[in-house]
């Protein structure tokens, strides 16, 4: 196993290693990546933050996230849906968010989308029924992949559903996060846990 792939923080527990570089990404990865979340407002945060992230550093998305739940009503999508122009200029004087207009837009146009899927089963079986059956336990930073072959059938699936910003390699972050696959290094404590999470 490459000695980067793992480092071991002052509390003598070995985690992937990007996690040691700062105490934001020590708590996130140790208390939300790859622990399985569900829910419809839990899901299209994640969602609209993986977007937002898209280009920028995830560790820029985590400290302005309590700024995006302000920004986005809490990730409430039947609210985001309803969001006009005058929500559309609120949000791009909003230094406490990422002003991109496609990206707002795209929270905007998928807060609808989410809403139509209501009437086939939400948000949570449509995401979840990409999950793979079986998934190899990565053992190096270079095992880790971008993109799979069920990012890819997902992204696809929830473009054809009216989604934007939801390509395949950022899709295959979103299952990373949301725990449809278990992408903690070989020897993580993290690794092969599997506890139920999210925001309902």
């Amino acid at each position: 196993m490459s000695q980067s792939a793992l480092v071991v923080g002052p509390d003598g527990l070995s985690r992937c290693s990007w996690a040691g570089s700062t105490p934001d990404y020590l708590t996130y990865h140790d208390d939300e990546w790859g622990v399985p979340v569900h829910g419809e407002s839990a899901l299209f945060e994640r969602l609209t933050l993986e977007g937002f992230q898209s280009g920028l550093s995830w560790l820029t998305i985590l400290r302005k996230r309590e700024a995006f739940r302000s920004a986005f009503a809490g990730f409430d999508a039947e609210q985001v849906a309803t969001f006009g122009d005058d929500d559309r200029s609120r949000l791009m004087l909003d230094a406490g968010i990422v002003r991109n207009a496609r990206k707002v837009d795209a929270a905007i146009s998928n807060a609808r989308a989410v809403l139509a899927l209501r009437a086939d089963g939400g948000l949570d079986e449509a995401f979840w029924s990409y999950a793979p059956e079986t998934h190899r336990s990565p053992t190096s930073l270079a095992d880790v992949a971008a993109s799979s072959r069920e990012s890819e059938a997902l992204a696809k699936g929830l473009k054809k559903r009216g989604f934007v910003f939801v390509g395949p390699t950022t899709m295959y972050a979103a299952m990373q996060a949301c725990g449809l696959v278990d992408d903690h290094i070989l020897g993580c404590h993290r690794h092969g846990e599997r506890r139920e999470t999210g925001r309902r």
